[in-house]
């Protein structure tokens, strides 16, 4: 098994020669990028991806590995419960295996309030045949054995899933190629350009590719990529950290989540923790553009943000960030070919601690190494996938707001039936672009 996150001292896989054409050109090799050129490939249609770090680099190797339809907003639910019957046929057809397990996901509930939120979110689940449902104490401590805390009870769903995702996503990017997208690593686009009223072609820092379609799948660089475009977005990049401990017994196959802390097992015999809640936002010029986005955001959670002066040199909203570049010239996004921002590691021994305290029989708990991932998200925390109205062929997929990994393979799908014109399938009103300026009110649904 590779070791975890991917950075940019991983070894190079993709070098293919980027083509002097094809249909659509994907940017960005997360997890939506990687899925939506696999869909398009599988539909027939000749697909470039190009990536200007590493397949997974970011988040999609820096996230928690839970693959959950419990607690989504009402609008991701029908696409993530898609996902996780695509995640069942993907794993059996890679070239490795990616620890994929159906242990279920957990909430416990911190007080009887949070229960009754709960019970409310089961109602959505029941009219989609979701195995959710709602425990009292005895059950979650049957469930997880040998754990101590006054949970109340908690909302259960067996069917959820976990994967390895430093694993699995470019195992995906494998299947992806050998259903014949060509992927190209360490190749920043520059810019999209345009024809008679209409996309024509990707600028890269190798060369042009021309083609009719072009998806934006960058994760937390899209926001600097669209606006050199003319394309306005609000999206911000949280800083999140997450611990890995040294093996221990295994006490539960369930991921699960309560006020404190979030854990899951992972296929090494440890288990990955992280601070429920609790992210970083590193202020910069675009987040201070967006802030009245944000407001309700804030207010429905005032101490769940840490915010920090200034982003590092480089990362997409730093103050110094260029926001327009010349097509020949480098980018800002080859100065900086993967994020790899520093974890927080004061709240990190807190939530080992949390852990030890929730399972006081391990003793002392051994981390085995923390790393931190810059999540793409969005003032009402759904994605934008959507096409640009002002740029015909271009088709948004970002903000997946931490959700990306679980549901990748499902938005994937949607977007590359969006991209060829096709039905989607599931009603996609609620992640329109246009939603952030006709006067939209920014609607947070209660989704967990």
């Amino acid at each position: 098994m590779m070791p975890f996150p991917i950075s940019d001292t991983s070894p190079v896989e993709h070098t293919s020669a980027l083509p002097e054409a094809a249909d659509c050109v994907v940017i960005g090799g997360g997890v939506i990028g990687v899925m939506t050129a696999y869909w398009l490939a599988r539909a027939g249609q000749s697909v470039v991806l190009v990536e200007k770090g590493r397949v997974a680099g970011e988040q999609s190797s820096r996230n928690w590995g839970w693959i959950r339809c419990q607690g989504r907003d009402a609008a991701e639910l029908p696409i993530a419960i898609e996902a996780l019957q695509h995640w069942r046929e993907l794993a059996p057809q890679l070239d490795t295996d990616i620890g994929l397990t159906q242990g279920g996901v957990l909430y416990l509930a911190k007080d009887a309030k949070q229960l009754a939120s709960y019970e409310r979110w089961t109602a959505l689940a029941a009219r989609h045949d979701l195995d959710t449902r709602v425990l009292g104490r005895p059950e979650v401590k049957t469930l997880l054995p040998g754990a101590v805390g006054d949970w109340p009870g908690a909302m259960y769903t067996a069917s959820d899933m976990r994967a390895e995702p430093w694993v699995a996503v470019p195992a995906l990017a494998r299947l992806a190629v050998r259903t014949g997208v060509v992927i190209r690593e360490n190749c920043a686009a520059r810019t999209v350009e345009m024809t008679a009223g209409r996309v024509s072609g990707v600028v890269t820092e190798d060369g042009v590719v021309r083609c009719s379609s072009v998806v934006v799948a960058g994760g937390a660089w899209s926001r600097l990529l669209l606006q050199s475009l003319g394309v306005q977005i609000p999206q911000l990049s949280v800083r999140a950290s997450v611990v890995a401990t040294e093996p221990l017994p295994e006490v539960s196959q369930i991921a699960a989540a309560d006020h404190r802390l979030a854990f899951r097992r992972r296929a090494d015999g440890g288990y990955t923790l992280a601070a429920e809640g609790f992210h970083e936002l590193l202020l910069g010029r675009d987040a201070f553009r967006s802030f009245p986005k944000y407001i309700q955001q804030l207010r429905d959670d005032p101490f769940g943000t840490r915010f920090v002066p200034a982003a590092p040199t480089g990362y997409p909203d730093a103050w110094g960030t260029p926001r327009r570049w010349a097509a020949d010239k480098p980018s800002p996004f080859e100065a900086i070919r993967v994020l790899n921002p520093r974890p927080h590691m004061g709240r990190m021994t807190r939530v080992v601690r949390d852990f030890s305290a929730t399972y006081p029989a391990f003793g002392e708990v051994g981390i085995k190494t923390a790393w931190a991932g810059m999540i793409d998200t969005m003032p009402d925390l759904v994605p934008v996938v959507d096409h640009a109205e002002s740029m015909p062929g271009l088709v948004i997929a970002t903000g997946m707001s931490g959700h990306g990994f679980g549901i990748g393979p499902g938005f994937g799908r949607v977007v590359a039936d969006l991209v060829m014109g096709n039905d989607t399938g599931h009603d996609l009103t609620r992640f329109r672009l246009g939603r952030f300026s006709d006067g939209s009110p920014i609607v947070i649904d209660g989704g967990f």
